[in-house]
């Protein structure tokens, strides 16, 4: 997974939107620590939508 905050972003949003129905699969299936991502994502001011399934 990428370091970079902004890659991540970009990376995280587009397997969640066409691979997994949630960051929870995401996670599980990537063994991705979700609350490293939410933090590195809240860095730069996004944060989970459980309804759209991405970080806005």
């Amino acid at each position: 997974m990428p370091k970079d905050p902004v890659m991540l972003l970009s990376f995280i949003n587009m397997k969640l939107r066409d691979e997994y129905p949630s960051l929870d699969e995401l996670c599980k299936s990537l063994d991705a620590d979700k609350n490293e991502i939410i933090e590195k994502l809240s860095g730069i001011n996004y944060t989970y939508n459980e309804e759209r399934n991405q970080f806005t």
